[in-house]
C-alpha cells in the first residue's frame, strides 16, 4: 500500500533559527495519524538562515542522519569534534545512551537540509559520530546506501574512508538516495516485513499513479518492490527501516 504525504499537508514547526517541515509529530506539532513509519521515527526538511542554528537536546536512543540539500552546515555536539557538511553531504549522529546537546549552524549562505531519525536495534551504548562532507559521484539513476545498518554494505575498508562508503547506523535500517533523469526510472527491492518512506528533494516523479513533487513524501507499506519515474530531472531520499512498531 503506498499513502502520499503532500508537502502542504505537513507539520510546521520553529524550532530556534529553524523552520521545519514535519512529515511525522515532532515537537509543538502532534499528529496522531502520523507519529511513525516502522522504526523511522522523525523525517524533517529544515530551513535555516545565514549563520543561523538548529539545536537540540537531550537526546538519547536514536540515529540522527542529516543530509545537506543546499548550502553548508557544521554539526556539534558536547561530546564530538565539529563536522563541517557540504551540499550533498551527510552527518551522522549516534545518540546511544545519551547526547546533552547538539546543533547544526548554516553557513554564510543559510542551508537547507533533510533529517532521518532512525530507531536502534539496541539502547543505550556509546554515542557515535560520522560524517561524509561529500559522497562524490552519486551515479544517476539507481539507489545508492548513505547509511546502512546491514553488514553487508560495509566495505569493510581499513583506515579513513574516502570513497563515500554508508555511515554505520545501529538498526538494520538503510537510507538511499537517487538522482533521475528526466524519462527515466529508478527500482528498489526490499524484502518482507520492511516499512519504505520516500522523500522527494527536487524535481518531480511518479509512483505508480501518484504524481509527487518537491517536499512530498510517501509511505510504503507491503510493497517489497517499487519503479519512481522520473517526470523531470528529480533527486530522492529513502528510508527503508523494519515495519514493526516499537514504544515510543
Amino acid at each position: 500500500m503506498i499513502s502520499i504525504r503532500r508537502a502542504s499537508t505537513l507539520g510546521d514547526v520553529r524550532q530556534g533559527d529553524a523552520l521545519l517541515h514535519c512529515h511525522f509529530a515532532f515537537a509543538s506539532f502532534q499528529d496522531p495519524l502520523h507519529v511513525h513509519d516502522g522504526r523511522l521515527r522523525v523525517v524533517n526538511a529544515g530551513h535555516l538562515a545565514a549563520n543561523a542554528e538548529y539545536v537540540l537536546g537531550p537526546e538519547r536512543n536514536v540515529d540522527i542522519a542529516t543530509w545537506v540539500v543546499d548550502g553548508a552546515l557544521t554539526a556539534r555536539s558536547d561530546l564530538f569534534p565539529d563536522e563541517a557538511i557540504g551540499a550533498g553531504g551527510l552527518h551522522l549522529l549516534s545518540t546511544a545512551a545519551g547526547c546533552l546537546s547538539m546543533d547544526w549552524r548554516a553557513g554564510a549562505a543559510g542551508a537547507s537540509f533533510l533529517q532521518f531519525w532512525f530507531l536502534p536495534d539496541d539502547e543505550g551504548g556509546t554515542p557515535a559520530q560520522e560524517a561524509r562532507p561529500a559522497f562524490a559521484g552519486l551515479e544517476d539513476g539507481g539507489f545508492r546506501i548513505l547509511a546502512s545498518g546491514f553488514p553487508e554494505d560495509d566495505p569493510e575498508e581499513s583506515g579513513t574512508i574516502t570513497d563515500g562508503a554508508p555511515v554505520v547506523l545501529r538498526a538494520r535500517a538503510r537510507l538511499l538516495h537517487a538522482a533521475i533523469p528526466e524519462g527515466e526510472g529508478a527500482c528498489y527491492q526490499t524484502t518482507p516485513g520492511r516499512a519504505l518512506y520516500l522523500v522527494v528533494v527536487r524535481g518531480a516523479v511518479t509512483l505508480e499513479n501518484a504524481g509527487l513533487g518537491p517536499g512530498d513524501g510517501a509511505r510504503i507499506d507491503g510493497e517489497q518492490q517499487f519503479v519512481v519515474m522520473a517526470s523531470e530531472d528529480a533527486v530522492i531520499l529513502l528510508a527503508d527501516t523494519a515495519a514493526q512498531d516499537r514504544d515510543l
